[in-house]
């Protein structure tokens, strides 16, 4: 965790009301994480708002920025617009439990709130499953469209005459 210090937000100072940190976001800051990403180049600026309470902290984490893609179609790299934005409510406890995605609990004795992996998060989540280039033609995604496998749907068994077999041993059911 200590990798990730630069993203801790200290609200142990801070007089209760609204106060506003910005973090610029790079390839670096992935880096951190030592998993895959399906981008590259990212250029993003978060503003976190934290109104802190006596009992509690508000959090509201805004991402706005950039990442290169590759289109899924043309295999060509793209800029995607991110822009994303989460509410998250901090409370002391016992223990760090963050079962609950709008309630995270942490310890009482903590001063500062690491916003680090729900930054890492929202932006993973804001990457598209479908990576089409602005630029790929409505022409080009027709073509694409009639050569694609279609879904085959499935055709319901129409119901054909019972074998007599089975309609002797219906008989002999009813009958008991």
């Amino acid at each position: 965790m200590d990798k990730l210090r630069n993203y801790d937000v200290s609200f142990s100072g801070l007089k209760n009301g609204k106060h506003q940190f910005k973090f610029e976001i790079d390839q670096s800051f992935f880096q951190l994480f030592d998993t895959e990403q399906e981008f590259t180049n990212p250029r993003i600026t978060v503003d976190v708002l934290l109104e802190k309470h006596t009992t509690f902290l508000e959090f509201e984490i805004k991402i706005d920025g950039t990442v290169e893609l590759v289109c899924d179609i043309t295999s060509a790299d793209f800029d995607h617009q991110i822009e994303n934005e989460i509410k998250v409510l901090v409370k002391f406890g016992e223990e760090y439990d963050d079962s609950d995605e709008n309630v995270i609990t942490i310890p009482s004795s903590d001063h500062a709130f690491n916003v680090a992996q729900l930054i890492y998060e929202n932006v993973v989540l804001s990457i598209p499953m479908k990576k089409v280039s602005p630029d790929v033609s409505d022409e080009d995604l027709r073509i694409l469209d009639q050569f694609s496998p279609k879904d085959i749907e499935e055709k319901e068994e129409e119901e054909h005459e019972s074998d007599p077999r089975w309609e002797a041993l219906k008989k002999l059911k009813d009958k008991n």
